[in-house]
């Protein structure tokens, strides 16, 4: 399930565009491709664990949506940050 506040436009902030771009609700902000893969849940991130936007949202908003993040704990330090699971 993609961020429910996910949304992809054509045009804003005084700009149009050619190929709809990911544009985030809660920051009101057209957000980098990078970010649109957490948005969408892609490469194993979940938006309700891995977005510190959508993680404050939700945490001033007292949850209203009913997320519930799905979060491993890793260990180990590797220089790209992973490690194992536990």
């Amino acid at each position: 399930m993609t961020c429910p506040h996910l949304e992809y436009r054509t045009d804003g902030d005084g700009q149009s565009f050619d190929t709809p771009r990911a544009y985030c609700g809660v920051t009101a902000s057209f957000v980098q491709p990078m970010r649109a893969d957490v948005c969408n849940d892609r490469y194993d991130l979940h938006h309700a664990a891995h977005c510190e936007v959508f993680l404050e949202h939700e945490a001033a908003d007292g949850g209203a949506d009913g997320a519930q993040p799905e979060t491993q704990e890793r260990t180990g330090g590797g220089p790209d940050g992973e490690g194992e699971e536990s």
